[in-house]
């Protein structure tokens, strides 16, 4: 049973997707790895492999996505067989719903630490500007199984009200007001930056080039950043494109998802760095820059309640948003195999999701001891998805892509012909981009062992 749903406009899709691709880890992650990896010279690197791999990547799942018509695993499994391939390929469908779920069981605990800091700093402030009292704060946090219970629950339950609304009435409604919310909240606060101080040192640990920083790690740190950060082989971008409309170009849409999810990146640190270095606190902080860094440096500010609570709104609207991408390919896959309704299918994935996210809070507490090669669950969780399903759900959507599914079919789909960009794009899709990604799964792999 092909989808029958569809975005709206344009604007209704590029809203959904680069709110899928733009998630916490743009806010701190992109402007820590570009300062830790030569600052504008990882920029530059960077921006070739978004338009290298990523890109290539992108456009190749909302491809098969609205060639299909249809929930991942069958989209690829009818495409496969209109191509003469393996019915099969449809299991690198299944890859990717799994891919997303084990990945927002424990993203939605995360999102649900940004919640309970919105809710605190706008009803009693963080009160001590001391670093101690905030990384204190933070420990508490993570050993308050009912706090973290109630605020996972919290974020679940606001994505599940989007999702189950529909495609137009819920998706497309609440991004087309979230993601412009969250690109002028960004704005604002680096124009405060620009004024308040701490500007000029955060453009030179950002964007000064220090080529002498540049070695092997380097490309490889930004080809997985290029291709983590969009959000491609988690299903998300495929069932997005299962309800774009035929007019809409595929090509000219997801290179305005990857520019809005590199400028997103750029804003968010000078939106963070500023704040650093004004109060000369850590700027290599990692995930403790938001939850126990930044809180100090609001707590200084005469506005800082305020500020406070306009940066964690913003981190929620880039939660929620990414958390609507990830759920939404397993509604739909789960609304289609069991024949239920949305609103029935919305309701069990997140109860299923809930139960993952409750070994995640666990894990924190009172399971913390149970590791397996020195992790926790979810390490475990972040090392199987991220390190060895997304590298290995992009090389086999780029293989299906080049080599399974027709010239003549993606020609059409891309609205090619007789463009010699199409022939760019399939030789990337068929040699360089394998090549890189299996590059970064290789070297996952080394590292762990």
């Amino acid at each position: 049973m092909r989808i029958q749903e569809r975005f709206q406009s344009r604007f209704g899709f590029l809203m959904a997707a680069t709110g899928f691709a733009i998630g916490l880890g743009n806010i701190w992650r992109f402007p820590y790895v570009t300062g830790e990896n030569g600052g504008a010279a990882f920029v530059l690197i960077y921006l070739g492999c978004a338009l290298l791999i990523a890109l290539p990547i992108l456009i190749a799942e909302i491809a098969i996505g609205r060639n299909g018509r249809d929930v991942p695993p069958q989209a690829m499994e009818s495409i496969a067989s209109l191509s003469l391939g393996s019915r099969h390929w449809r299991h690198v469908g299944h890859w990717n719903l799994v891919t997303a779920f084990l990945i927002m069981g424990t993203y939605s605990v995360i999102a649900g630490w940004v919640l309970s800091y919105l809710f605190e700093v706008t009803f009693s402030g963080f009160g001590s500007a001391a670093l101690d009292s905030a990384s204190e704060r933070f420990g508490l946090i993570q050993s308050d199984i009912s706090g973290m219970v109630t605020w996972t629950g919290v974020a679940l339950l606001i994505t599940g009200i989007i999702i189950s609304a529909g495609v137009e009435k819920g998706i497309e409604r609440s991004v087309a007001v979230l993601m412009p919310m969250l690109f002028f909240l960004m704005v604002g606060l680096v124009i405060y930056n620009a004024i308040a101080g701490g500007f000029l040192e955060a453009l030179n640990y950002l964007f000064a080039p220090d080529f002498g920083k540049v070695s092997g790690a380097t490309f490889l740190a930004a080809v997985g950043q290029a291709f983590f950060s969009v959000g491609v082989a988690m299903a998300g971008m495929m069932i997005f494109g299962s309800y774009l409309p035929e007019s809409l170009s595929i090509v000219k849409c997801s290179i305005l998802v990857l520019l809005a999810d590199t400028c997103i990146s750029l804003l968010a640190g000078l939106m963070i760095f500023p704040m650093v270095f004004r109060f000369d606190l850590d700027p290599a902080g990692g995930v403790g820059l938001i939850f126990q860094v930044l809180p100090v440096a609001f707590a200084q500010l005469p506005i800082g309640r305020l500020l406070g609570s306009v940066f964690f709104l913003l981190l929620s609207v880039a939660a929620i948003t990414s958390m609507v991408g990830f759920v939404e390919p397993l509604v739909a896959w789960f609304s289609q195999k069991f024949n239920k309704s949305r609103l029935l299918s919305t309701w069990t994935v997140m109860v299923a999701i809930s139960l993952v996210s409750m070994i995640s809070i666990l894990s924190y507490t009172l399971i913390a001891d149970w590791q397996l090669a020195g992790m926790d669950f979810n390490g475990i969780v972040d090392f199987v998805s991220n390190q060895i399903m997304l590298p290995i759900g992009g090389l086999l959507l780029a293989v299906f892509a080049a080599w399974v599914m027709s010239p003549e079919m993606i020609r059409s789909e891309l609205g090619l012909q007789g463009s010699g960009w199409f022939k760019v794009w399939h030789n990337l899709i068929r040699f360089a981009v394998p090549l890189a990604i299996g590059a970064i799964l290789i070297t996952g792999l080394f590292d762990f062992s």
